[in-house]
Formats: C-alpha cells, sequence, structure tokens
C-alpha cells in the first residue's frame, strides 16, 4: 500500500481524497518509481477539482509532473536507482499521475535527472518552466532576438509566466509581464521584468490591426488576450501560445498573419518527443546553472503535502496561487 490523491467518479458524484491504495491498482508499465516530488498544475487543479474535464479514465491519481526514483525496471533505458523526470505525455488524465508515493510508468515517457538540478528543483520548473523554456526556444528559431524589442508574457504571475519572464530576462530580453494582479509587481520584476501591465488592456475585444509594439510573446490566456496580441506583434514577430487561461476560443482575423508576416507558434508540452524535452531541460540547466540563480525557484515555489493538494487546487481555480506548487508526496 501507498499514499496518494485518488479522483473518483461513481454514482455517489465526482470526488477526490488522500487513501491508501494497493499496488496492484497502478497501470500498466515496464518502469516503477518511488516518487519523491510532484506539482500542482493548472490541469491538475482541473482535475481535483472537477471543474474541467481533465479526467478520462476512473480512479485516477492526478498529478503530469513527478521525479523520483526506479524501484523495479524492464526496461534496457533505466536501472534501479536511477532518479528520472516525467512531464505529461497523458499521465494524470488516462493514466496515473505524479501525486502519489508510487507510480508505474513507460520508459518512453522518461528522462534522467537533469544534471544541474536536485530532484526537487525539477519540480520546482516543472511542466510550467518546460513549457516556458519550449516557448522561448519557439522565438528563437523564428528568429526573435533581445536586440528587436520587447517581449510580452502573459498569465505573469502563473507558472509558466514566472519561468518564462525568468528565462527571458537571463537571455537578455526586454520583458513585458501582463497581470490581474496589482500586488505582484514586486515580484514580477524581481523576476526580470521592466515593466507589468494591467491584463485588462488586453483581455477586452480589439481591433484587428493595432499598433504594432511586441517583437514576440508568451501567451498562456488565449482568446481575446491572444487575438490583441497577435494584433499589436512588429513586422515578422512570433507568439508562442501555450495556455487558455481566458478561454479557449481565438476571435481574430488574419490581418496581422497576412500584412505582417506575424507567426503564431502552437506549443505543445503534452507529447513534445523526448529529444525536444532533452534540449528543453538542457537549456534550462544552461540558464540557471549557479547555485545563486536557482535560489530563485524558491521564489517562485511553494512546498506542500499531499494533504494539502485539495485546498492548494482550489485556491489555484480561484486566482491566489502564485508561481509553482511542489508537492513533497512523503511529506
Amino acid at each position: 500500500m501507498f499514499r496518494g490523491m485518488l479522483i473518483e467518479k461513481d454514482e455517489q458524484g465526482y470526488r477526490a481524497a488522500v487513501k491508501d491504495i494497493d499496488e496492484s491498482a497502478l497501470p500498466e508499465g515496464d518502469v516503477t518509481v518511488n516518487v519523491q516530488y510532484s506539482t500542482l498544475n493548472y490541469k491538475d487543479g482541473l482535475a481535483i477539482t472537477g471543474k474541467g474535464p481533465v479526467v478520462r479514465q476512473f480512479p485516477m491519481v492526478p498529478g503530469i509532473d513527478l521525479v523520483g526514483v526506479v524501484a523495479q525496471s524492464d526496461s534496457n533505458k533505466f536501472v534501479v536507482g536511477d532518479t528520472v523526470l516525467l512531464n505529461g505525455f497523458g499521465v494524470g488524465e488516462v493514466h496515473c499521475g505524479g501525486l502519489a508515493q508510487k507510480a508505474r510508468l513507460k520508459s518512453d515517457w522518461l528522462i534522467k535527472l537533469p544534471k544541474a538540478f536536485s530532484a526537487r528543483q525539477t519540480m520546482a520548473i516543472g511542466t510550467a518552466g518546460y513549457t516556458a523554456m519550449l516557448c522561448v526556444i519557439a522565438l528563437e528559431k523564428n528568429g526573435v532576438t533581445p536586440d528587436k524589442g520587447e517581449i510580452l508574457v502573459t498569465g505573469a504571475n502563473g507558472g509558466v509566466g514566472s519561468f518564462a519572464i525568468a528565462i527571458l530576462a537571463k537571455l537578455g530580453y526586454q520583458v513585458v509581464a501582463s497581470t490581474g494582479r496589482a500586488d505582484q509587481v514586486d515580484y514580477l520584476k524581481g523576476l526580470g521584468a521592466k515593466e507589468v501591465i494591467d491584463r485588462q488592456l488586453l483581455s477586452e475585444p480589439g481591433r484587428p490591426l493595432a499598433k504594432e509594439r511586441w517583437a514576440g510573446a508568451v501567451d498562456s490566456v488565449g482568446s481575446h488576450t491572444l487575438a490583441n496580441i497577435c494584433a499589436s506583434i512588429k513586422y515578422g514577430g512570433t507568439v508562442a501560445a501555450c495556455g487558455l487561461a481566458q478561454g479557449m476560443d481565438l476571435p481574430a482575423t488574419v490581418m496581422p498573419f497576412i500584412l505582417r508576416g506575424v507567426t503564431l507558434a502552437g506549443i505543445d508540452s503534452v507529447m513534445r518527443p523526448i529529444s525536444d524535452r532533452e534540449e528543453a531541460w538542457q537549456r534550462l540547466g544552461e540558464i540557471f546553472a549557479n547555485p545563486s540563480e536557482q535560489a530563485m525557484f524558491d521564489n517562485i515555489s511553494t512546498e506542500i503535502n499531499l494533504n494539502g493538494v485539495i485546498q492548494a487546487a482550489e485556491e489555484l481555480m480561484a486566482g491566489k496561487i502564485r508561481g509553482r506548487i511542489v508537492v513533497d508526496v512523503n511529506g
């Protein structure tokens, strides 16, 4: 038996609770991991609170991230004692995830712990930081260099936004952060934002084309916000879109794309090939190589245990969480 967060749905309704789980309930996989840390992401919040149709199989252990030590392996890729990392691949949705003390997984989903980080640090980064890195790589590959001008980051006080600001600032970009939380200005400037703007400037319906301002953007909001960003991107600029906090619609026109050559780069972190994941984690290790830089992770993240997950999920859905939530599943 091991402890874990379990989501169930039956004639009694939809519910989530920390329970003792029998190891026989673990799904198929060729690697069994003793989990050290997991995280609480927006998708996990939707799953635990039932506010979004994330879970597609019940019962389910949520948690789209995990890091832990291999306890059993039928794969030639990993041996007992290896520390491994997982982000996404449908874990926590269709395959039991990281918010438990044990997980059984497919070896094709795992990478070894990056040398630059401790196990806890990888979860302070987690899917949010890894996704932010993928967004920045997309901007770079489309020619958005620091000399091109300002980069906008929306949903700035969230996990993706926080890491996007920190990464971009470290690489020499001028970062403007958009947030609805005026009390977080000092936090965002501490991460490297040179300016903080109110999200309402972008969240209402706008014009098909606006004044050119942004050389690029990292957007985790979607809907009218994304449409307004595209309308105000400079000629040849790129928007990396990775979220839908405002909505999944895109009330835009083709004008920014055909008149200004704007690129809208969709960023999927869930099914990303292993090679892309390894590149992103390698870059993160290079950017935050020094212990003094890694100290920033403590400012971005808060640690809880399994018993605090349900309350934290409710607060996350209410927009009260800043940065990252790391879950010590053994705490």
